[in-house]
């Protein structure tokens, strides 16, 4: 089914005609927009400060103030008093559509330099039944406490937002949204926030300077704008503008198309902002897996990162000589397939705007793809300053991001130098996305990226694709793209395509899908977990709120089935899956499940270094039951067990995940196990065990501590990873990191590398 060159041709034709085409005024919204918003009321007359239009969504009217507010949590300025508050929030979780059951009194307000949100958030429950546990900047703990959250658009173009959120010890949590993808927790701005209590509730002032966001300035701007609370003692998720139901609960901050408008801004000069972020850095490092052996090798080192705002909507990055030294390691996964595991990105640098470039299905983004689905990701940052393991210096590297009208766009090059010692040469690496707003909440777009040394065969290395999001009605999305690759030791079929329709309402879900993805087709600047196949798959689920059983909110029915083809339309994989879940009224969730698998394998695969599969047709069930204690409590996670069929042998399995034990408001543990009991006919039966426990620990909201410690007992290693960070004024950190690897195989190395690095920032803003 490849395309033919001429085809190729055409689709890219069609891909950049669609980028040019104007769009229809009544589906765009400007920020240039002045006078009643077209989605909204007409903007409140002081002293008023909001007014719902017939759906309920809010115009809030942004108050001048001339004095900068004094943050700590006292709301006594003369804004409080001279200004009505705004409330009538409105519940996603429990009751939809209900009134909160608490009150909130909300004031918006913003001088030159800074915009201001203050809430006095009200609860008739005594504060010791309040969940407040959480100080770490940007821990998901934080968002199960009570919390308190705002999302400004900007652009007001109902697609992307930026969101700050808090809870009642001034914890603090950031992230952005683009076109209502998932959330960039990662992205950490410069802004501030004090709490307070009072008789009968608490007390939320951010202070959010506008170098720290992007926007258009000039006078009477409007933004999107939404307000979220989660009033966590009572499981309740409340919004200021309703959201639809399939998406309440905390996620409903993420539908920016939902928010309100945010009206009579004057925004200062956004163009031109200046960051410069110097660091230094010192440590100590030990290496006996390479040869010569490395013992306390002292090192210090010097570099920089700068941000420019090149105009009021396009922002510059650039890094010289760039160090992770402080990212946290990787958690240990088990593997029991014959497929390539997927990593996060941690590293600072490719975090910060990463949603601008995800691609189609591999993104992961608005419909749910990503790489644990199959579809490949075209752009894959780990790919950069990492190979086979081994860590790769970033000389330089340059990013440019932002909007031009109705164009999303992202370029960014890396140089990397070379490790002779490995047999990796320096390389450069190109990435290029354009992406145009279509109608309200739909898109089509086109990436690029090249790779200046290929890894398979010599020379370079491309990869291109247009992709396509639509987005009708409330519920009803489409998806689809086509991409290639083009590698010097891979010449045969090189191309991958995808297509799915879905409807996902909060009651009923069903969707479709089609991938394709070619034996060739070989992303040097991307993820693949495997290739030469076809898949088909259909899938189903019906979610009812029995309103009857005061227990129970939600009862969900799901079924699957993923249909894989080889190139030569042989069947090579077939998974049927069903699962029931129960959704408690305190977040607790039980759910059973059921796999049905089939499996061909031309080859036979290790599962670990003593059980290999050998080649052959092979058809089993397993199943599954799991149970999850709601986030919200002191002790949380998930438990899960697994039994049945594994190939022609068998499995059972273990697991504790996402588990959290909060000891005091500053201390918290997060442990995780999974234990895999394998027996293979012939073949010795073994275990196969991970183990990792996180420890944290916050001084401050600016000052904390975390020790993560693993263990793999298929590779005999046992890792330590110990990392402080003071956050000693805004935007400059200070970071002690130790780390420490051992071998505990029978007859192992004992140490195998060890580090300890002490490193500084300072940002300074112009």
């Amino acid at each position: 089914m490849a395309l033919s060159h001429s085809a190729r041709l055409t689709v890219a034709g069609v891909a950049l005609a669609a980028l040019v085409l104007p769009t229809s005024s009544a589906a765009q919204i400007t920020p240039e927009q002045t006078g009643p918003p077209v989605d909204g009321s007409a903007v409140p007359v002081a002293p008023a400060t909001i007014i719902r239009d017939a759906e309920g969504r809010p115009t809030v009217r942004a108050i001048r103030v001339d004095v900068p507010i004094d943050l700590d949590g006292v709301l006594d300025e003369d804004v409080y008093r001279a200004n009505d508050p705004f409330g009538g929030f409105v519940q996603a979780i429990p009751d939809f559509g209900a009134p909160a059951s608490e009150r909130s009194d909300v004031w918006v307000s913003f001088d030159e330099s800074h915009i201001y949100v203050a809430c006095r958030c009200w609860d008739s429950s005594p504060p010791e039944e309040w969940l407040a546990n959480e100080l770490r900047r940007d821990a998901d703990g934080l968002r199960d406490n009570e919390n308190f959250g705002v999302m400004f658009d900007t652009y007001h173009d109902r697609r992307s937002g930026s969101v700050f959120y808090t809870n009642p010890l001034g914890g603090r949590a950031d992230y952005q949204v683009v076109d209502e993808g998932g959330p960039n927790k990662d992205w950490n701005p410069v802004w501030d926030v004090a709490t307070g209590t009072f008789e009968g509730g608490w007390t939320v002032e951010m202070a959010i300077p506008f170098k720290s966001i992007r926007y258009l300035s000039g006078r009477d701007r409007r933004w999107g704008f939404q307000i979220r609370r989660g009033i966590r003692h009572k499981n309740e998720w409340v919004y200021l503008s309703p959201v639809p139901q399939n998406q309440a609960g905390p996620q409903g901050m993420n539908r920016i198309s939902a928010g309100g408008t945010l009206a009579g801004l004057d925004l200062p000069d956004a163009g031109n902002n200046l960051d410069i972020k110097p660091y230094g850095i010192a440590g100590l490092s030990t290496d006996r897996t390479v040869s010569p052996v490395v013992s306390n090798d002292g090192t210090a080192d010097v570099g920089i990162d700068m941000k420019y705002g090149v105009t009021a909507n396009l922002t510059a990055d650039l890094t010289i000589n760039t160090d992770f030294a402080q990212v946290e390691v990787d958690e240990q996964q088990v593997n029991l397939t014959r497929f390539s595991l997927f990593f996060p990105e941690k590293r600072e640098f490719f975090l910060e705007g990463r949603g601008v470039f995800e691609f189609g299905a591999g993104g992961g983004g608005r419909f749910g793809f990503g790489p644990p689905r199959d579809a490949p990701t075209l752009f894959y940052s780990r790919r950069i300053g990492l190979d086979g393991g081994e860590v790769v210096p970033i000389r330089a590297g340059g990013r440019l991001t932002g909007k031009v009208g109705a164009f999303t766009l992202g370029a960014m090059n890396i140089q990397t130098g070379g490790v002779p010692e490995a047999g990796v040469d320096g390389t450069n690496f190109s990435v290029l996305r354009v992406k145009r707003d279509l109608l309200r909440r739909s898109s089509i777009g086109v990436l690029a990226t090249n790779r200046s040394h290929a890894v398979e065969g010599g020379g370079s290395a491309q990869s291109y694709g247009a992709d396509a999001q639509f987005a009708f009605f409330e519920n009803l999305e489409l998806g689809a793209y086509y991409a290639a690759t083009e590698t010097p030791a891979r010449t045969g079929d090189n191309e991958s395509y995808q297509g799915r329709v879905d409807w996902n309402s909060d009651l009923y879900q069903a969707g479709v899908s089609f991938l394709k993805v070619g034996e060739d087709f070989n992303p040097e600047v991307g993820f693949i977990r495997r290739r030469g196949f076809e898949k088909s798959s259909a899938n189903v689920r019906f979610s009812p709120r029995p309103s009857s059983i005061d227990a129970i909110r939600q009862l969900t029915w799901s079924g699957r089935v993923d249909y894989f083809e080889d190139a030569l339309g042989r069947t090579e994989s077939r998974v049927q899956n069903g699962r029931f879940q129960v959704e408690l009224e305190n977040s607790d969730q039980v759910s059973f499940e059921g796999t049905r698998n089939f499996e061909r394998l031309d080859e036979a695969f290790d599962v670990n270094s003593e059980l290999t599969v050998l080649p052959g047709s092979y058809t089993f069930t397993d199943f599954r039951l799991q149970y999850n204690f709601g986030p919200q409590r002191r002790l949380a996670g998930n438990v899960s067990v697994g039994w049945g069929n594994f190939f022609d042998g068998s499995l059972t399995s273990v697991g504790v995940n996402q588990g959290r034990v909060v000891i005091t408001d500053r201390l918290s543990f997060e442990p995780g196990v999974s234990v895999n009991f394998i027996e293979l006919p012939n073949q010795p039966s073994t275990t196969q065990t991970v183990t990792r426990l996180r420890a944290d620990y916050a001084f401050t909201p600016r000052m904390f501590a975390s020790a993560l410690v693993q263990h793999s007992s298929d590779s005999d290693t046992f890792s330590s990873n110990l990392r402080f960070r003071w956050e000693y004024q805004p935007g400059s950190e200070l970071f002690f990191v130790w780390t420490d690897e051992r071998d505990t195989g029978p007859g192992g190395t004992g140490l195998r590398s060890r580090a300890l690095v002490l490193k500084i920032t300072r940002l300074l803003r112009y």
